[in-house]
């Protein structure tokens, strides 16, 4: 049975669909129930529950001339849309809507790589190319740059840029890698950004700026509009890359340790993704367990002798390193000094050591299995999914940003353990002290397991919701949720009465003023359904 959209009638609806088949081909209007089924997200916190977000159907167009006769006749019959890439942003929504009626834009057909320029180190691609495509696409044109790889490859570039995805190499942040983008605005009308707005620009993924206001990024996490091709800036395939891990022995040695790190992140000497964990905490010893489980208490100073018993350092990291050999080791060399000097007890261990291309098939055949290894190379992957094989019914995230500093990540580890006790919930730090993808911070992950039961899945939402209060409560907020918690996200970005939501929503209204593209996206409501956010109004 179709799930229609708030205020459009069956009849309507179903006029609607003809006019999407005179523009795609009535192959690529997709409304059965099985058609819709693989819209919904597989890893909904909703499952067997009536308020599970279910899209009407879906379309799919094959150009960008499509795109913009389809965004046209949503406005003409007040259907909104949802666009997708590939839709495979699981623990993130998936590809369902945040709206129940939304008809889904699948952009997946979409799929060419339209340019790689290898001495300018930049590609052009359109929404519907995943990495696992680009990647064949370099190695069968023997391209010699890298692409960055969130952990499970087989999403679009596109889509994982535009919801603010990370990866390992010095390109991780992938929006922020991004240069130029071409949109098909609310109108249907199309806009190109940056030096793209020349026509026949010749720099278009050269500089993201051009002349007049920088654009690009209010596309990002919102709903202005429907990104139909993207630039990306690529790593020259460096000569040689490191891969050293660092072990720090004390619980207090935390802020020495991320001090340096942070001063070796602004030098760009340290120029990668890496995830302050603990050997010491990781271990399976019944006494380390016990301690780090008591209730009450500092444990510190007890798990600092027995780290010394054991020999396993409290906190560590990898690291990597891209470039010529002198340069990668004079990095390393640095880094080791600048640490040593900070934490005299600290140690260093070299782990792997490659030279391009003579070690390019090393990677793709040796390394299966090993996801740093493999997108710290950009080399996509799936194993990621391994770690979670079989336990649930799916996951979802809370993702907050905290500053990169010992006593910020001391706090978070005391205030999220503590809303964790006050949930009733079993305490599971994420990756100990969370990974460093962005700026000057550390991103936590905590993960919450899904099941086919209601009640648990209704705890978890529950859950997640007093996490994001808590993190509001002490100043941090989170980079990326999924739709289920988009608008209590953005309530708590409320300073001065929630100034950054009404400016939004003053440019959703200015450009999109029958609230067609995505609507709830990131708590972005049109006018048209704001009041009851879901509802239209009449």
């Amino acid at each position: 049975m179709t799930v229609l959209p708030p205020g459009v009638t069956a009849s309507r609806f179903h006029r609607y669909v003809d006019a999407l088949a005179q523009v795609v081909g009535q192959d690529w209007v997709l409304t059965s129930d099985d058609d819709v089924l693989t819209y919904r997200d597989a890893y909904t916190p909703f499952k067997g529950e009536p308020e599970e977000y279910i899209p009407s159907g879906a379309v799919a167009p094959d150009s960008v001339d499509q795109v913009q006769r389809i965004v046209r006749l949503a406005n003409e019959y007040s259907v909104p849309l949802w666009p997708i890439s590939t839709g495979k942003n699981l623990g993130y929504g998936g590809s369902a809507p945040r709206l129940s009626g939304t008809m889904i834009l699948d952009l997946k057909r979409m799929n060419k790589v339209l340019e790689v320029n290898e001495p300018l180190a930049y590609a052009l691609v359109e929404p519907g190319v995943s990495y696992f495509d680009f990647y064949r696409h370099l190695r069968e044109n023997n391209h010699k740059v890298w692409l960055d790889c969130p952990d499970p490859g087989w999403g679009s570039m596109i889509g994982n840029a535009m919801d603010h995805g990370l990866g390992r190499t010095p390109f991780r942040d992938h929006f922020g890698s991004h240069c130029g983008m071409e949109v098909v605005l609310p109108n249907g009308e199309l806009l190109r950004t940056g030096l793209g707005a020349i026509p026949g620009s010749r720099g278009w993924q050269t500089n993201p700026y051009g002349f007049g206001p920088h654009v690009s990024p209010i596309f990002g996490q919102a709903n202005f509009g429907i990104v139909t091709k993207m630039g990306f800036w690529l790593l020259p395939e460096p000569e040689a890359t490191r891969f050293e891990r660092i072990f720090v022995p004390k619980f207090e040695d935390i802020h020495a340790f991320l001090d340096v790190m942070g001063t070796l992140i602004a030098e760009h000497v340290v120029d990668c993704s890496w995830d302050l964990s603990s050997p010491l905490f990781s271990s399976r010893d019944a006494q380390v367990q016990a301690a780090v489980g008591r209730s009450g208490g500092d444990p510190s100073a007890e798990l600092n002798q027995l780290g010394a018993e054991r020999q396993l350092a409290y906190w560590s990291t990898e690291v990597r390193y891209y470039g010529a050999p002198e340069i990668i080791d004079a990095k390393w060399e640095y880094t080791k000094r600048r640490l040593s000097h900070a934490m005299p007890d600290v140690r260093f261990k070299s782990e792997q050591y490659f030279h391009f291309p003579d070690d390019r098939d090393k990677l793709q055949d040796t390394f299966e299995g090993d996801l740093t290894m493999r997108a710290g190379h950009g080399i996509p992957s799936l194993s990621i999914f391994a770690l979670g094989a079989g336990r649930s019914s799916g996951h979802i995230f809370f993702s907050p940003i905290i500053p990169l500093s010992g006593t910020e990540a001391l706090r978070a580890r005391t205030a999220f353990r503590k809303a964790y006790q006050d949930r009733g919930l079993p305490w599971r730090a994420p990756g100990v002290g969370g990974t460093h993808w962005l700026g000057r911070t550390l991103v936590l992950l905590y993960g919450f397991n899904l099941s086919d039961d209601p009640a648990h899945n209704k705890k978890v939402r529950e859950d997640v919701r007093y996490l994001i209060k808590v993190a509001a409560d002490n100043g941090w907020g989170e980079y990326r949720t999924p739709p289920v918690f988009m608008d209590d996200v953005m309530d708590v970005y409320s300073f001065n009465n929630h100034a950054f939501r009404r400016f939004a929503e003053s440019l959703k209204d200015a450009l999109d003023p029958n609230g067609i593209v995505a609507p709830g996206r990131s708590g972005i409501w049109p006018k048209r359904f704001r009041t009851n956010k879901g509802q239209a109004s009449a």
